[in-house]
C-alpha cells in the first residue's frame, strides 16, 4: 500500500521505513508535528520535538514531500485509553487531534494513501493515539518495531547502515560529551546503562533523542556543518542538553544502497518446538480423519427453549444465550438479527446499570462463517475505543438462530485495561475485527481467540499448515499476555481456562500434543470441533487468565495487602462416565472448571461426586457464567446434570452445538460444561 511516514527525524521513525519497504509498501510523503516558530522543544507526551530544525533535510533526503503542522493542543487525556468506548470521536483540544488534522491534510493531497509508518517500540500512549486517529481516517498503522527487543533492535539498526547521532540526552549516565555520537559509538554505553540502571537501550524511557543522518532509503546523506550545544539543566544525576542544528547540507549518494537488514523469524524458538511437535504427530497419523463428523440434528428441547438470562455477582455480570427476539420472522436480514441481539444484550446489561462498553468478553456463535463480514460491520458500530475481547466461530446452531452471543461484563468500579493493537507488525496480529486482543479487569484477563495469522500480512500460512497455525496461535496468546502484563505493572499470570476451537476432528491429536509441548496440564482445557473458524483457519486458541495478584487483609493489622498466588489444579474421572478439571485459589473467588460427560450415566451420582470435591467448594456458590457444549446428533443427559448441579435460580448458560468434544486426556465426549466463577 502507499503510505505516509510520521517523521521525528530519529532512528526509530527512519528504521521503520526499511521494514515498510521490505513488506512491499510504497512511501509517497512524510508528515511531522512540531513547536511553533521560535520554540525548539515542547513538553509533549506524543511527539519528539527536538531536532525539528533538521526535519526538512530528512524529508529531502528521502525525496518525498513533507507536510508539517504546529502542535496547538495539550495532553488533556493522559490515561491508557483515548476517546470514549462507545464513540469513535476524539477529544477537542488534545494534542492527538493535531495529528488528525495533519493526516487529514496529507489525505487531501494524496487520496490514495492507505498506511502510516510509526516508529513506536514500547510506548502504548503513543500507539493508542496514533491508532485512534488512523481508525477515524481509514488508515492502517505500520509499526514493525512494536514490542521488539531493544538490544536486538539497536544491533540491527547499526548493522543495517543506519547512521544516527544523539541530539538530546536526558538520562542517567548520559552527558554533554555524548551529544553527536553515533549509535555504533554509543551501543556499549547503552548496554552498560541498561545493566546498571535498567535504562532503555533504544531510549524508550526518554533517555535520549536522535537525528538520522543516513539510512539505506536516503537518496542523500545529511552533513552537519555547524551545531550548538544547549544545556537545559546541568545535573550530576542526569544532564538535560541538546544540539541545535545551525547549518547543514545534503550530499548526494552516488549509488542506491541495498536493503539488507534483519527480519524477525515468524516463530520464537519455544513455539518452533510446538510446530515441530505438531508436524511429527501429523506424519504419524495412519488416517487423515480420525473421528467421523456426526450429522447435526435438532438439539434437545432444553437447549432450544432456554432464553436469554443474566446473573450478577458482586461487580460481575454474565449474560448468556443472547439471541434475536425476531426469531421466526421471514425476510429478516443477518444485519437485523445481530442488531437485535446487541439490543437484547444492552437491555440485559441496563438492568445492572451497565453498558456494552463495560463488557470484558463477548463470544459470537454464527450459523455460518459466510455471515462474518456482515456481522462484524454491524457489531463494530456499537463500540468505540477498547472494545471487549472476543471469540467468533461458526457452529451448527438450532434453527432459526443465525447468531447467538454471550458476554461477561464488569462494573466501572475497577480500572479496566484493554490491549487493542491495530497496527501491522511482526509482534502479533492486528485485530481483524472490532475487538481487543485482551481485556484485564479485577485481575482477570480475557484473551481473544487467536488464529494462526502471520502478523505482517494478516494472512494464514500458504500452503495451509496445521503445525504452523497451531504454533502461531499459541505464540500470539503468549505475546498478548506478556504485553498486557508489561502494560499493567508486570505479573506472572496463570492460565485458568483454555479453549481450542478446531475446524476438523482429524486435527485433535496433533493440536493436543502442540498444547502439551507449550504448557503443562494445570488448567481446565477443552478441544472443541465446530463448523468453521474465521478466515477458514484450522485452529483458534482462547484463554482466561488470572494475574495471581490476590488482595487479602494482613493477619496482624488487617490492612489490605497484595500477595502473589498460584492457583491450585485438580482433575478426576469415572471410567467412561465423566471427567472434570478445576482451577481455583484459596484466597480468591476466581475459579474455572470443565466437566465432561457421556450419556447413559446417572446424573445424581455425578452431581454428588462433584459436590464432594474440594476444588469445587467455591464453584457452586460463585458460578457466574456457564457454557454447555453438546453433540446435537446424540440424545444428551446434560439437562438433568445441569439441573442437579445448580440450585435455583440457576446461573445463566449458553448452549453451543459441537461436532466433537475432547479434553486433555480423552476424546469424544457427549457434552461438556464450562464454568467461570466470580
Amino acid at each position: 500500500m502507499k503510505y505516509v511516514a510520521l517523521l521525528s527525524g530519529g532512528k526509530d521513525s527512519c528504521y521503520n521505513l526499511l521494514h515498510c519497504a521490505r513488506n512491499g509498501h510504497e512511501l509517497v510523503s512524510a508528515a511531522s508535528l512540531g513547536p511553533e516558530p521560535g520554540k525548539e522543544e515542547l513538553d509533549s507526551y506524543m511527539y519528539q520535538t527536538v531536532g525539528q530544525d533538521a526535519i526538512e533535510l530528512v524529508a529531502r533526503a528521502l525525496e518525498v514531500p513533507l507536510y508539517r503542522r504546529v502542535i496547538s493542543g495539550y495532553a488533556l487525556e493522559q490515561g491508557s485509553e483515548y476517546g470514549a468506548r462507545n464513540s469513535a470521536s476524539g477529544i477537542t483540544g488534545d494534542e492527538t487531534e493535531d495529528l488528525h488534522a495533519l493526516l487529514s491534510t496529507v489525505k487531501s493531497h494524496h487520496p490514495d494513501v492507505e498506511g502510516v509508518s510509526v516508529g513506536a517500540i514500547l510506548s502504548n500512549y503513543q500507539r493508542v493515539r496514533v491508532e485512534h486517529v488512523c481508525r477515524r481516517l481509514s488508515l492502517t498503522p505500520l509499526c514493525y518495531l512494536w514490542q521488539r527487543d531493544q538490544g536486538e533492535l539497536m544491533t540491527e539498526m547499526i548493522a543495517a547502515g543506519m547512521e544516527a547521532i544523539l541530539i538530546k540526552v536526558a538520562g542517567i549516565g548520559l552527558t554533554v560529551k555524548h551529544l553527536g555520537n553515533t549509535l555504533a559509538q554509543m551501543e556499549p554505553t547503552f548496554v552498560k546503562l541498561n545493566n546498571l540502571y535498567g535504562a532503555h537501550i533504544c531510549g524508550e524511557g526518554g533517555e535520549y533523542e536522535t537525528l538520522t543522518l543516513d539510512c539505506p532509503l536516503f537518496k542523500h546523506r545529511i552533513v552537519l556543518i555547524e551545531v550548538e550545544t544547549v544545556i537545559h539543566s546541568d545535573s550530576d544525576f542526569a544532564t538535560v542538553a541538546y544540539l541545535r542544528i545551525k547549518d547543514a547540507t545534503l550530499q548526494p549518494k552516488s549509488i542506491a544502497e541495498p536493503l539488507i537488514f534483519h527480519v524477525p523469524e515468524v516463530l520464537d524458538e519455544a513455539f518452533a518446538v510446538v510446530r515441530d511437535r505438531v508436524t511429527s504427530i501429523e506424519v504419524q497419523e495412519d488416517s487423515p480423519v480420525k473421528y467421523g463428523q456426526p450429522q447435526p440434528i435438532q438439539p434437545s428441547s432444553h437447549a432450544k427453549s432456554n432464553g436469554t438470562r443474566s446473573r450478577k455477582l458482586d461487580s460481575w455480570v454474565a449474560v448468556s444465550n443472547v439471541h434475536s427476539a425476531m426469531d421466526g420472522e421471514s425476510g429478516k436480514t443477518i444485519e437485523e438479527e445481530v442488531t437485535q441481539c446487541l439490543a437484547v444484550l444492552q437491555g440485559e446489561l441496563a438492568q445492572y446499570s451497565l453498558e456494552l462498553s463495560d463488557c470484558a468478553n463477548i463470544n459470537i456463535f454464527l450459523s455460518s462463517m459466510d455471515f462474518f463480514s456482515s456481522v462484524n460491520a454491524i457489531y463494530g458500530t456499537f463500540f468505540g475505543t477498547s472494545p471487549p475481547a472476543r471469540a467468533c466461530v461458526a457452529a451448527d446452531l438450532p434453527a432459526p438462530h443465525r447468531v447467538i452471543l454471550d458476554c461477561i461484563a464488569h462494573s466501572r468500579t475497577t480500572e479496566r485495561h484493554a490491549l487493542h493493537v491495530q497496527s501491522l507488525s511482526y509482534w502479533a496480529p492486528a485485530n481483524i475485527g472490532p475487538y481487543s486482543q485482551a481485556v484485564m479487569t479485577d485481575d482477570r484477563v480475557f484473551v481473544s481467540g487467536q488464529i494462526g495469522l502471520i502478523p505482517p500480512s494478516l494472512s494464514l500460512p500458504s500452503p495451509q499448515s496445521l503445525a504452523l497455525e497451531t504454533a502461531l496461535s499459541l505464540q500470539h496468546v503468549d505475546r498478548v499476555t506478556q504485553a498486557v502484563s508489561t502494560n499493567t505493572g508486570g505479573w506472572a499470570g496463570h492460565t485458568q481456562l483454555v479453549l481450542y476451537w478446531l475446524a476438523s476432528p482429524s486435527h485433535l491429536s496433533a493440536v493436543r500434543q502442540g498444547h502439551l509441548a507449550s504448557e503443562s496440564k494445570t488448567a481446565p482445557t477443552l478441544f472443541l470441533v465446530v463448523q468453521s473458524l474465521p478466515k477458514n483457519a484450522l485452529v483458534e486458541k482462547q484463554v482466561f487468565l488470572h494475574t495471581g495478584c490476590i488482595t487479602i487483609p494482613d493477619e496482624d493489622d488487617g490492612e489490605l495487602v497484595v500477595h502473589n498466588r498460584i492457583p491450585l489444579f485438580q482433575q478426576g474421572d469415572h471410567p467412561d462416565a465423566f471427567h472434570w478439571e478445576v482451577s481455583w485459589f484459596h484466597d480468591s473467588n476466581s475459579s474455572c472448571a470443565v466437566i465432561c460427560g457421556r450419556n447413559g450415566g446417572e446424573p445424581h451420582l455425578l452431581a454428588d461426586a462433584l459436590r464432594s470435591e474440594p476444588g469445587f467448594d467455591s464453584v457452586w456458590a460463585r458460578t457466574l457464567s456457564i457454557r454447555i457444549f453438546y453433540l446435537p446428533s446424540r440424545e444428551s443427559s446434560f439437562s438433568a446434570l445441569y439441573d442437579r448441579l445448580f440450585d435455583a435460580p440457576q446461573p445463566s448458560a449458553t448452549f453451543i452445538p459441537c461436532r466433537n468434544i475432547s479434553c486433555q486426556g480423552q476424546d469424544d465426549w457427549d457434552h461438556a460444561i464450562c464454568i467461570i466463577t466470580a
